[in-house]
C-alpha cells in the first residue's frame, strides 16, 4: 500500500481515487413492501432484487438507463445512497438496506462501490452474486488507492479538486471532487457533452480517507462474481481491473468504454446484471 497525505502526496505517488456514478430510477415504477422499486406492470415475473451501489463524484442519475432496462425486464431495483465516507461505514449503511430487502439479492457496485459491496455482502446468504462495473474488488488489507497504484495509467490525481471542510466534531476532512472543466475527459469521455456537464455539476465528493481505508472482508472470495472491465478508463486502469477480475475468478466482459460505462452503455451493463441474476436462480 502506498501511504499518502494530502493531494500533493497523491499526485507524487500517481495515486488515483476510485470513482463512480450511481443512482435512482426515472420513469414509471412502484415501491414494493421491501422498499424496492419495481415495474408498474403487475404481470411481470420478479427476479432477485438488484441493489445498485454508486461510488464517488456522483449523484443517483447515472444508473437511470440501467434501471429502466432492468424494470422493463421485470426486475425489482433498489439504488442505495452511498455516503462516500469509507468502506466500513459505507458498508454498514448498505447493510441496513440489504437487511430491509426480502428475498435474494444481486449486488452491483461501480468503481469505489465495488469495495463497498464486497465488504457489505460478506457472510450474507441473501446476496447471491456480485457485479462490479469498472470497479474495485479489494482483498483484506488492500485499499482503492493501493490497487490503483498497482499499475500505471490513471490520470485522476491531476483532475482532482480538493475541498477541506470541518465536521460537527471539529475534525477536518478533505473532500475530493473532479474539476468540472476536466470531468468529461477524465470520467465520461464517451458520454454526450451536455449529459457529462450535468454529471459534473451534480457530482458528490468522496472523503480522501475513504480511498486509503483498507478492506477487512471480501465477498468475492465465496460468491459468484461478474466484472465489466472498461478498457478506456482513465480512473482505474484496465490492467488493474483485469488483475482483480482474474483473482476473483470473475465472469469478465471487456468493453471499450470510459469509467462512466453505466451511462454510455446501459444496455450492456443491464445485460451483465441479468446474466448474474439468471445464473444464481
Amino acid at each position: 500500500m502506498v501511504g499518502t497525505k494530502g493531494v500533493r502526496g497523491w499526485r507524487f505517488a500517481r495515486a488515483a481515487a476510485a470513482t463512480v456514478m450511481a443512482g435512482a430510477a426515472v420513469g414509471t415504477f412502484a415501491v414494493s413492501a421491501n422498499g424496492a422499486s419495481r415495474p408498474a406492470a403487475a404481470d411481470r415475473q420478479a427476479g432477485p432484487t438488484i441493489v445498485l451501489e454508486h461510488g464517488a463524484f456522483a449523484d443517483g442519475s447515472s444508473w437511470n438507463g440501467v434501471i429502466e432496462r432492468l424494470h422493463a425486464d421485470g426486475y425489482p431495483v433498489v439504488a442505495a445512497a452511498d455516503p462516500l465516507r469509507g468502506p466500513h461505514s459505507d458498508a454498514a449503511s448498505l447493510r441496513s438496506v440489504l437487511d430491509h430487502v426480502k428475498g435474494p439479492e444481486i449486488l452491483v457496485g461501480h468503481s469505489y462501490g465495488g469495495s463497498v459491496i464486497s465488504q457489505a455482502a460478506a457472510d450474507d446468504p441473501q446476496v447471491k452474486a456480485l457485479v462490479v462495473v469498472a470497479g474495485f474488488l479489494p482483498a483484506p488489507g488492500e485499499s482503492a488507492l493501493a490497487l490503483t497504484n498497482k499499475y500505471p495509467g490513471s490520470t485522476l490525481p491531476d483532475a482532482l479538486d480538493p475541498v477541506p471542510r470541518t465536521d460537527a466534531d471539529g475534525t477536518i476532512v478533505t473532500d475530493l471532487y473532479i474539476r468540472q472543466d476536466k470531468f468529461r475527459h477524465q470520467f465520461a469521455a464517451d458520454v454526450p457533452a451536455d449529459r457529462a456537464a450535468l454529471m459534473a455539476a451534480a457530482q458528490r465528493p468522496i472523503a480522501q480517507a475513504a480511498l486509503e481505508e483498507t478492506a477487512t472482508a471480501a465477498a468475492w472470495k465465496n460468491k459468484p462474481t461478474w466484472d465489466v472491465v472498461t478498457t478506456q478508463d482513465l480512473n482505474i486502469p484496465a490492467a488493474v481491473q483485469r488483475f482483480m477480475a482474474r483473482r476473483a475468478h470473475a465472469h469478465t466482459i471487456e468493453v471499450a468504454a470510459s469509467h462512466s460505462v453505466a451511462v454510455s452503455r446501459p444496455r450492456l451493463v443491464a445485460d451483465v446484471i441479468e446474466k448474474a441474476a439468471r445464473a444464481t436462480r
